[in-house]
């Protein structure tokens, strides 16, 4: 084991045989690039991972929402199970360093990417579930998830469905209904990444990733969400209807552009 990897074990905390580990942060661009049979991506481990990331995040929120019911459990999953809190954890400890990628794959900057970065985590969970059992693997979920479960707990609005949170705040303001389009499809067909943007009279105010449309729509509108009202109570403003001179309307009421649009 190298010496990156083995920074990243110092990092965990974690200390013996995990014969599976080095499987787990094999990215297939690296298999490929080998002798055929040589070596194994983290594929499989992924498939496997991600079943056991499902399980212990459905068994957590319903000890620790015992008054939740299926659809307020199934929107907060969704929040826990999705690659940007899985990737964004990765980032903490620099998991990415440790990855093993092709010479294209690493010329193309793949290191740091959300779902090449989520990929290896949900290997992970399927390593130390091979490796060690469900308590070991569950302990290391808990971990991954500890701060996005925290920001779950902080209020009811934490909870709802983002596309139905944009939905009401757009319509409070008197704005048209946003409309979401996928603009990029990705990856093999059992294995889909899609980007969806989500658009309020015609600008795009929002952008997501995920594994299914339903998935990406929902990052949209989360990441328009934080854009319109991130703790600015006259950025409703940016999406309301009315005269050129409300708040937040350019001449031609348009919504305002970011600095990012620029």
């Amino acid at each position: 084991m190298d010496s990156s990897r083995e920074a990243l074990l110092s990092r965990l905390g974690w200390s013996g045989e995990l014969p599976h580990l080095e499987e787990a942060l094999t990215h297939p661009s690296f298999s490929n690039e080998q002798r055929k049979g040589a070596c194994a991506d983290n594929q499989r481990l992924e498939f496997l991972g991600d079943a056991v990331l499902g399980l212990c995040v459905a068994e957590l929120l319903m000890q620790r929402f015992p008054g939740a019911d299926e659809g307020e459990l199934s929107r907060m999953r969704a929040a826990l199970v999705n690659p940007d809190p899985l990737a964004a954890w990765a980032r903490t400890v620099e998991l990415g360093a440790a990855i093993r990628l092709g010479r294209g794959a690493q010329a193309a900057g793949e290191r740091d990417r959300t779902n090449v970065l989520a990929d290896a985590v949900e290997a992970m969970m399927g390593a130390l579930y091979l490796d060690r059992g469900l308590d070991a693997a569950r302990a290391f979920v808990h971990a991954v998830i500890a701060e996005p479960l925290a920001r779950l707990t902080e209020g009811p609005r934490r909870t709802r469905d983002p596309k139905s949170e944009l939905q009401e705040r757009v319509q409070a303001t008197g704005g048209p209904s946003p409309r979401y389009r996928v603009v990029r499809v990705e990856g093999p067909p059992h294995h889909r990444d899609f980007t969806v943007v989500v658009e309020i009279d015609e600008q795009v105010v929002g952008e997501g990733q995920g594994r299914s449309k339903k998935v990406a729509e929902q990052e949209a509108a989360r990441a328009a969400i934080l854009r319109l009202w991130s703790g600015d109570a006259d950025a409703a403003g940016e999406v309301s209807s009315g005269s050129n001179e409300s708040e937040g309307r350019s001449s031609n009421g348009a919504l305002p552009r970011s600095e990012d649009d620029a």
